[in-house]
Formats: structure tokens, sequence, C-alpha cells
């Protein structure tokens, strides 16, 4: 089984955060699956879940071992100091290398389990530790001989349980340290010269038993925390297929899905966001209406199949024209595209829309029913809002753009026309004459002779 690594290793220096897990495989997947369908008893991880369970663990296992280590360093000085205060300076004395060396022994271990160190030294040297822990505090008792000698044993059997107990460790280390602490108890009581032979079997026996029923709570513990890692693989595997599952739904919710182009729900989000944009920052924008020529004579004559090759086609140059980071297209209608061109001038709006004109008409893509040409061509509407040119809002805008693409075919199709706002005539001054004068009509079509829809307009 292999597992797609997308995280760091687990464990710091501090050891306190949790670790992230990596994205575990589809191997991996199927036996969390297969664990979590049998017994909690029969949880048993090995390979790539063995190794993932490690890592996310190792900060939390960490930081209890060293806490251990350092409460028993200062229980071990403050005990020391309270024997040289009331016990007889010989046995004092005979305590002092046994306490020594229990407090080396702690430190050693709490900066060996300060970073994470390669999994069998670390282990190794728990085991080792502990014994020698053990084996300091049994000699304490020892050396002290008298009352002292039973009440160290009872120490190191609180001391080994506490640590079976807590030490978050593989069932096999953690029989190891218990095989160790029974077997220090057991050649250190029948050595105990103040009790009797079956004493010290009864002793014996009830350490073993304490001993053993701790193995199996920790193996328990074990069990129960290795059963959450899983439920907690399975749960996030389940909400990242579920997030990718709404990322699929809403790319699907805005986006054409012919061309792939945003749709008219996306633009709207992008215009409202490009003015709150505007507002903060004037910058001015740019929008084109660009319209295919006889389209409905293309569909009608080579078929709908060709007509939405067409289209795909044509939103493909589009898009090639404009700058990937900052413009925006969108299909608007069946053959209608809409392109935002943010913090664009008239200059530039007008050569990006020829530049676009142009390469659709060199696409060469066939409409031999077209009265403009043989291949399909574009007729493009520019509106432009200046920096600083008050409450345009997208809708009015849009409308510009839409009166300028009415002219560009009213005008003959395939062509490029900028919205110009009508200047109204200047109010006459005084003392001039009232009397109307005949004026020729404008030779072609004005924005505001345009239909009020864009169902009243008779160009396809």
């Amino acid at each position: 089984m292999t597992t797609q690594v997308k995280t760091v290793q687990a464990g710091s220096s501090s050891g306190g955060a949790r670790a992230q897990l990596a994205a575990p495989s589809p191997d991996v997947m199927a036996e969390v699956e297969r664990l979590l369908a049998g017994r909690t008893r029969d949880v048993h991880l090995t390979g790539e879940l063995r190794r993932l369970f490690h890592q996310r663990s190792w900060p939390q296992t960490a930081k209890i071992i060293r806490s251990w280590m350092a409460w028993m360093a200062i229980l071990n000085v403050l005990m020391l100091a309270v024997s040289f205060v009331t016990l007889p300076r010989a046995v004092t004395a005979a305590m002092l290398l046994p306490a020594s060396t229990l407090l080396l022994v702690a430190v050693a271990l709490l900066f060996i389990w300060r970073n994470p160190h390669p999994y069998w030294l670390q282990r190794s040297a728990l085991a080792v530790g502990m014994f020698l822990i053990l084996l300091s505090v049994a000699l304490l008792g020892f050396n002290a001989g008298g009352e002292f000698y039973e009440r160290y044993l009872d120490v190191m059997l609180f001391v080994a349980i506490t640590g079976i107990i807590i030490f978050s460790v593989p069932l096999p280390w953690t029989i190891l340290i218990a095989a160790a602490a029974v077997g220090l108890y057991v050649v250190f009581q029948f050595q105990n010269p103040a009790i009797s032979i079956w004493s010290a079997v009864n002793g014996a026996l009830f350490f073993a038993s304490g001993i053993i029923a701790t193995v199996v709570a920790r193996r328990t513990m074990t069990i129960l925390a290795q059963k959450a890692f899983l439920l907690e693989l399975r749960d996030r595997k389940r909400v990242a297929d579920l997030a990718k599952a709404n990322q699929r739904l809403e790319h699907l919710a805005r986006t054409d899905p012919l061309t792939g182009a945003a749709n008219r729900r996306w633009m709207k989000e992008i215009l409202d966001d490009l003015w709150v944009r505007c507002k903060a920052t004037p910058a001015g924008a740019a929008l084109l209406m660009c319209d295919l020529d006889d389209f409905k004579n293309l569909n009608d004559h080579l078929g709908h199949a060709e007509g939405d090759r067409c289209l795909v086609e044509v939103a493909r140059v589009i898009k090639g024209c404009l700058r990937q980071d900052q413009d925006r297209m969108a299909r608007y209608g069946g053959e209608e595209f809409l392109v935002v061109l943010p913090a664009t001038g008239e200059r530039d709006a007008l050569e990006v829309a020829e530049r676009i004109r142009m390469a659709v008409e060199a696409a060469g893509l066939c409409n031999p029913t077209s009265r403009v040409s043989p291949s399909v061509t574009l007729s493009i509407g520019v509106a432009v809002k200046a920096p600083g040119a008050g409450n345009v809002s997208p809708e009015q805008l849009q409308r510009q753009a839409d009166a300028a693409l009415y002219l560009a075919k009213q005008a003959g199709r395939n062509q490029v026309v900028v919205h110009r706002p009508v200047v109204p005539a200047p109010l006459p001054t005084p003392g001039e004459t009232d009397v109307p004068t005949r004026q020729n009509p404008p030779s072609g079509p004005r924005c505001e002779d345009i239909p009020a829809t864009r169902d009243a307009l008779p160009f396809p």
C-alpha cells in the first residue's frame, strides 16, 4: 500500500500541535473500511496504517512521556531532600547513588523524546530507561533497609503501573516494560529479610496480577485509540469527497456546459465584485458584447451539432485574445459572449475587440449562408466606464454595450462599434431667435433610437 503524502512529517520541537495526516491512498482506505467493519477487539494496524497512526499520535505521546519524566525527576529530588533532613546520614548516603541514577535517566529520556527520532531508538531508550528507573527505586529501598525496603518496592509498583498506563506505546514494548517490573520485584522481594518466603510469593503474585491488569487496560486503550484514528480517517475522506462534489456542483452551476466559459450567473458575480473593487480603487472597466453574425442560418443549414462546434471554437478564440489573469468571458446568450476588461480604457478596449473580431474571422469557421462572409464573423459592441465616471452600474454598462452591438449589426455586421453618449444641444442664449431652424436628420442610427429590449432587434 502507498500513500500520497501531502503533509510534513509528524512531530515538532514543542510536540504540542496535532500532526496533520497525509492523504491516504485508496488501498489504505479499503483497509480502513475492512477494519471498521469487523469487531473492535480485532483492530490491528499494520504497514502504512501503523505508520500513519504513529505519525498522528507521536506529538501527544512524546509530550506525555516528557511530562512524566520531568515529574519523576522533580519528585526524586524532593524525596532525596526530605530524606537528608529526616533520615540518618548513613542511610541517605546509601540512597544517593540510585537517586542520582534515576535523575540522570529521567533527564536523558526527556531529551530523547523531545524531537522525533528513529522508531526503534526511542522505543528501546524508553524500555531501557524504565528498567533503570525501576531498578533505581528498588535500590533506594534495598540500600535504606528496614521499613524502607518494602515501602520502596511498593513505590516501584506505583511507578511501573503509571508508566504502563499513560505511555501510549505498542503492546510489545508495554509487555517488555511490564516484564522488567515484575522481574525486579520478584528478585528484590525474595531477598527481603523482613518477610517469609510465602509472604514474598503472595506479594509477587499480587504485584504480577496488578501489572497484568494494567497491560490489559493499556491494550484496550490502544485499540480504542486506533479505532478512533480509523474513524477519523474515514470521516476526513468523506468530508474531502463531499467538498469535491460541492466544488463540482458549484463549477457546473457557474459555467456554461458547452463552451466551459462562465455563465450569466457567474458573470453577474464577477461584475458585482469588480464594481466593489472599482469603488475602492477607481480604475475603470470595459464591456464587449460579442454576437455571431447570421448564426441562426448556420444552425438551420449545417445543423445544431455544427453550431455547437462553432460556439466552442469561437469561445476558445475569444479566450485566447484575453489577459488570462485579469479579463473574463461569459456565454451570455445563445450566440452572445460578454467580455469584461478590468482597468481598461476606450483605446485598449477597441484594440482587444478588433483583435477578437479578426481572430474569429481568421479561424475560417464555415458559415455558407452568411450575408457577410462565407466564414463565421463577429459583431462587437463596446462600452467603457472611465475612471471616476460617476455611478454607472454594471447593468447600465451592459445596456450601452448592447446598444453599440445593435449599431454594429445595423451598419453591416462584422465590425466593432463603441458606445458614445449623445450630447444634448446647447440651449439658445438670450437675444437669439426662438424660431427653430430646420436641421437634417442624422445619417445613421443613434443609441437612443434602439428598442428597449433585445427581443425587438430585427437582426440575427
